[in-house]
This record gives C-alpha cells, structure tokens and sequence, in this order.
C-alpha cells in the first residue's frame, strides 16, 4: 500500500471540485491507496507540505463539494521548472506518495509529465495522472474540457438577459469575455438566441484578426439594420498584424478612467472599444462590460452534463492509475443531441502537456464575426438547458384608423 496527493491548479471552474470528488470517491474504493492527501494551493501547498486528510469528509460535505464553483483546496499559478519538480519529488518520497492526481490544465499535465519521468529515472514507483480543467476548452486530444460547458452556461444565460436590456434601451453593447487565444467561451454567447434579431449580433474570436476599421464598418451596419447592436468580444481579439488590441491599448498610451495602462480583465478592452464605436460611429448610447473572474466561479449555474463529466474524469483518471504509470483522461464524443453521449480514454501525458487547441474554422463564419449552427450543434448539449424568454416589442401593433 501507498499514498495519493490530488491537488487543483489554475484557473477555478464551476466543476472542478466535481472531479475532486470524483478522486476522492474512487480512491477510497481502491486497498491500494492507503492515505489520500489534498495539497492545499497545488504545487506551492506540495513543497510546503501543507496536506488535510481527503478520506475523513463525510458524504454530506462530498455531496456539497461536488455542488461548489472554484477550487477547494485552493489553486496556483506557479509553473514548475525542473528544479521545483524535483522538491515536489522529494516531498512525495517522504510521504511515501506514490500516486498523484493534478486536476488542472494544460501546464499541469506538463507538471505530471516532469515529475513523473524524473520518478522513473530515480527509479522510484511512482503514477501522475492529469485531470482536464479549463474553462478556455483548449486542451487537445478531449473533445471538451470540464468546466467548459458551466462557464458557457454563464456566458450563454448573461448574454440573453443583456440582449433583453439592449432591446428595451437600445443602443451599442460590447461584452468582453475570457478567450486570450481560444475563442470558444466568447462563441458560447450565441446559444441562447430564440428570435432572428436576438444578439449578440457580433461575435470576434482571437482566431480571426480584425481591423478596427472593419470593427466599426460591422457595427454600424447592424445598429442601421436593427437600431441596435449587442457585440460579444474575447479578450484576445488582435488586430491584422496579429497584436492584441490590449497590446494597442498598452502601446498606444491608451489609459483608463484613472489614467492607468490596463491589460486583460481590467475592463481597458471595453472601454476602449466603447469610446472608439461613440467617437467615430457618433452613437448616443455606447455601454461596455467586462465579464471577468465571474464566468469561472457563478454559484447556482452548473451545467448539469459538465459536472457528471467532471466527477467521471476525477474517476477515470484513479481507475487508470491502477493499469498504467502515467496519463490524462480525455473524452471522445459518441453521439449528438439527444444521442449525446462520451467515451472516457487515457491518452500520454506529452499529447497534452503545455499545447492548446482553437476553435475550428468550421466554428466561424466566413465573415470572421460570427458563429456558425456547427458550432451550436457541439456546444449545447455541454450547456444543458437554457433559460426561455419572451419579448413583445416584436408583436403587431394596434392602430385606430
């Protein structure tokens, strides 16, 4: 017998304490692990030997964890070198740890894939395996990461509520949202359109550059079309010489309300885009938002497939731990729809450590501002039920003659 640590790392997700609990629930079916450590604040908690004992939570506090957005166990941002990997090694050894489950994204398969190889080259038994998190879907190999689905829910559920206020005080609205170089959680914002002029009417994705020119040429065509106009904006959106516009914003000087240079998540982006479609559009009412921090984290909002598929990775990832030395688990589509279903597989730590993956150019309109039906087709059973609205300004008026 021997002991497991599992730790989260990364960015928070609305399911990641899901596959936690997946780990947890599976490994105390297995004599093989004996104790099962959480590291509190991923690697940095590992080096500091800073563990809770995961086997004495009660089925009530699993069954609220399973429940609960972001990390419980804390989360980091620190990407290890070889150096810190050899101090995680070290602690491990003297925990008699033989076992590791890393529930992040790709730079935590690539901490799996370090720390297991200097194990094998040591010579000490040792099995890390990766459990896919992000809510930027990026990873290769899996058709879709946990925690996708919940934070496209958000996105989705935010940007019909915001269609209905753009309808009822019209004017320009741009919605900034996470995507630094995949485009998939700013695509999500077109899923719950029900009517044929529901917004966002726009959408730019970092896989396709754009001129600022041909920004606001789009944009005022649609608020002459509709007298209206929602845009859905990554953070990562970049111009044709593929430098962000975050970037332009730094360089430029452009500042903010406080004369300070803001990068990503600020609300810099929104801004800027927003003075930029007032100014040369000549538009009344202009209003920007930045969604931030609140599309990884929103209680109350979980998608009910990404959570089930969150705790299964969490799962599979124990179960493959008892066949094989190393690996991350990865999803593979069955069916579409109603049919909708997933295969789980194990696939090598080096097929996903340190890559990404962006959204497929089938995803995008040929226009570059727009988000195809194959696109909804992938993404809607992820998200799960979303909200029916209804709105009467579209009814036929009455008129006395």
């Amino acid at each position: 017998m021997a002991n497991a640590v599992v730790s989260q790392s990364g960015g928070p997700t609305g399911v990641i304490n899901a596959s936690l609990v997946g780990v947890i629930t599976e490994a105390i079916k297995h004599k093989e692990i004996d104790n099962l450590y959480g590291a509190v604040h991923a690697v940095s908690g590992i080096v500091k030997e800073d563990f809770i004992d995961l086997k004495k939570l009660s089925v009530e506090t699993l069954r609220r964890l399973a429940l609960s957005p972001s990390s419980a166990l804390g989360s980091s941002r620190d990407k290890p070198d070889e150096e810190y990997c050899k101090k995680i090694l070290d602690v491990f050894r003297k925990y008699d740890v033989e076992y590791f489950y890393y529930i992040g994204g790709n730079d935590s398969a690539n901490t799996c894939y370090i720390i297991n190889n200097m194990a094998e080259k040591v010579g000490y038994q040792f099995r890390a395996f990766h459990v896919p998190k992000t809510v930027d879907n990026d990873l290769l190999v899996t058709d879709h990461c946990p925690g996708y689905g919940t934070a496209a829910k958000f996105v989705a559920c935010a940007l019909i509520g915001d269609d209905l206020d753009n309808r009822a005080l019209p004017g320009i609205k741009i919605d900034v949202i996470m995507g630094r170089h995949a485009g998939f959680l700013t695509a999500a914002s077109v899923l719950g359109k029900q009517r044929d002029d529901d917004g966002p009417h726009l959408v730019y994705v970092p896989e396709r550059p754009i001129t600022m020119d041909k920004f606001l040429a789009d944009v005022e065509a649609v608020y002459k079309k509709l007298g209206r106009c929602v845009v859905a904006v990554s953070e990562g959106i970049c111009d044709t010489d593929h430098v962000t516009w975050t970037e332009k914003i730094a360089q430029t000087g452009e500042k903010d309300a406080h004369g300070n240079v803001q990068l990503s998540g600020t609300g810099a982006l929104a801004d800027y885009l927003a003075a930029q479609v007032k100014t040369k559009l000549k538009v009344k009412r202009v209003r920007a938002d930045t969604f931030g921090y609140l599309q990884r984290s929103f209680a109350g909002l979980q998608s009910e497939v990404d959570r089930q598929e969150a705790e299964m990775c969490g799962r599979m990832a124990v179960q493959y731990s008892m066949k094989y030395d190393n690996g991350s688990v990865a999803m593979k589509r069955t069916g579409n729809g109603k049919n909708y279903g997933v295969e789980y597989f194990r696939t090598e730590l080096a097929n996903v450590a340190e890559k990404t993956k962006s959204l497929p150019d089938e995803f995008i309109n040929a226009e570059g501002n727009g988000i195809t039906q194959a696109f909804v087709e992938y993404a809607l059973p992820l998200v799960g039920q979303l909200p029916q609205t209804e709105y009467l300004g579209n009814y036929p008026r009455i008129k006395k003659k």
